[in-house]
């Protein structure tokens, strides 16, 4: 299959994102042109929300980009960096991005140019199921939340906990989040964040929980039996711990740390609430 050319800021990690880069590479292996912090401020006319050092880290953790190329000042939004519009590629775009001069520059220089439309971006498709079955090589590894607005943060946590085996992410419900955070939360309806979650290429698979309060994950943890509950400091609550050991998980307590050369991140503050 022949690269698929991307070229934009992705300058925050939102499900359209992603859809857009899921269904890209339906049609084979993602090359992201990532503009760096000059090129957004040159063409959007402002800094961008987050630092493109940051934004590298996000793109290359997510399971449908296969390359990521950061890309500076001068660059033109109907056409690509030469080094990299080699033939045979495609340069894939959306419908509002779609433009008679980015055509033009794929015939120019021998490129296929591929529109993804409106209905190919809907829904969150699924990203596979797990096996009831216990692994036999690597330790099944649990966490939960809400991940509402998904930043490095939460890479950052899923990577750490994912070298500690096969990671599976339970997403709160959207009723049970509004019980224990109040009215106002999520702002992402549960399937968007289970989608978010599972488009992360260091977890095995992402579910939306079926129970309720700050153990709403007990029947997910009782079908996957996972040899380890991990949480960051935040989400040591709830009667987690105990609820561990009384079924013989292990349960760590990981610090809040992002990764080398990023800032913190918290949701909360990303929101606004």
């Amino acid at each position: 299959m022949s690269p698929i050319l991307v070229s934009a800021s992705f300058d925050d990690l939102r499900s359209p994102g992603l859809r857009f880069l899921h269904a890209a590479s339906q049609l084979g292996p993602v090359h992201v042109l990532l503009w760096d912090d000059e090129v957004v401020r040159r063409l959007d006319g402002n800094p961008p929300t987050f630092p493109d050092v940051e934004r590298l880290y996000l793109m290359q953790s997510i399971r449908y980009v296969d390359r990521v190329t950061l890309c500076g000042w001068p660059l033109d939004l109907d056409a690509l960096p030469l080094p990299c519009a080699a033939a045979p590629a495609a340069w894939v775009v959306d419908e509002a991005t779609d433009r008679a001069a980015k055509q033009a520059f794929c015939r120019q220089h021998g490129l296929e140019y591929r529109v993804l439309r409106q209905h190919e971006l809907a829904g969150f498709p699924e990203l596979g199921a797990a096996d009831s079955a216990a692994s036999a090589s690597r330790p099944r590894v649990i966490v939960t939340g809400c991940y509402d607005w998904f930043h490095s943060g939460h890479v950052r946590f899923f990577e750490e906990v994912s070298e500690m085996g096969d990671l599976y992410v339970v997403v709160g419900h959207d009723a049970n989040i509004r019980l224990l955070k109040g009215e106002g939360h999520p702002l992402q309806p549960e399937d968007e964040r289970c989608y978010l979650a599972g488009s992360i290429k260091f977890v095995k698979q992402a579910l939306i929980s079926s129970g309720e309060g700050w153990l709403d994950a007990d029947p997910e943890i009782r079908r996957l039996q996972p040899d380890i509950y991990a949480v960051n400091e935040d989400g040591d609550k709830g009667g987690k711990r105990e609820y561990c050991a009384k079924h013989g998980i292990e349960y760590l307590v990981l610090q809040r740390t992002p990764a080398p050369g990023l800032q913190q991140r918290s949701s909360t503050d990303l929101r606004g609430f």
